[in-house]
């Protein structure tokens, strides 16, 4: 899944620290799961029906053009978000939610629903631990976030190639290098949200809010696509 690193705003508000900081990350931890939410929804849904899937999983032209629609919304937030209403920034998340669940659908159905609910329990349990790490440790994370978006990088590079090029070993070394990659990502991201709250002003809070909780809803999305490859059961007719 494509992201960006987001500029972080240069505008305090008048709010207490305290309460900056609580208002934020509520509303990103709440849009995210909400994100979460449609994405699984659209999965589920795409994935109930074997004519949408095999639309999906043969068409090129659609495939590509909603990875390239996902990739729009993505830079699009993180360069117009301090002139965009946070109506449009929500709606924009909600697409790219929508059009996350139905790209990686076929994704999913390769695999035995069991599997794909105890990848899910797993991530959910990394990202959770890694993302308090983040928000509660006074070590700055800079330096390591820095060395992350190198590795995020290499992940992306080595993904392309892998479209084109079929190796198991290939495979193996995305997944196991962005199972490092994102679960460090999640907690360097937790931590520059609370830097990001602690910037932001009242009237902004709306639209960063979203690139907030896209950001970390990235990091969960691919965390999860890359676990799936190493704990994933795939059924017996994808084998």
């Amino acid at each position: 899944m494509a992201r960006e690193d987001f500029a972080v705003p240069s505008v305090s508000g008048a709010w207490s620290a305290d309460e900056r900081v609580t208002a934020f990350l509520r509303g990103v931890y709440t849009w995210m799961g909400c994100g979460l939410a449609v994405t699984a929804g659209t999965a589920w849904l795409i994935s109930s029906s074997p004519a949408a899937i095999q639309l999906v999983a043969t068409n090129r032209v659609l495939l590509w053009g909603m990875m390239l629609a996902q990739l729009g919304i993505v830079v699009a937030l993180s360069a117009r978000v301090e002139k965009m209403a946070a109506s449009t920034a929500s709606l924009l998340f909600v697409v790219y939610a929508a059009l996350t669940g139905i790209t990686i659908s076929f994704v999913l159905f390769a695999y035995t629903g069991e599997s794909v609910a105890t990848t899910f329990i797993v991530t959910a349990g990394m990202f959770g631990a890694m993302a308090a790490y983040g928000t509660t440790t006074s070590r700055s994370l800079a330096g390591f976030g820095q060395f992350l978006f190198m590795g995020l990088i290499g992940v992306v590079i080595a993904s392309l190639v892998g479209i084109f090029w079929h190796s198991d070993a290939l495979q193996f070394v995305i997944s196991f290098i962005g199972v490092i990659v994102f679960t460090g990502l999640t907690a360097y991201d937790a931590q520059r949200l609370k830097t990001m709250a602690l910037s932001t002003s009242a009237g902004q809070m709306g639209s960063y809010t979203i690139v907030g909780a896209l950001a970390l809803y990235l990091d969960f999305v691919n965390l999860f696509l890359m676990l799936l490859r190493f704990t994933g059961n795939r059924r017996d007719d994808w084998r």
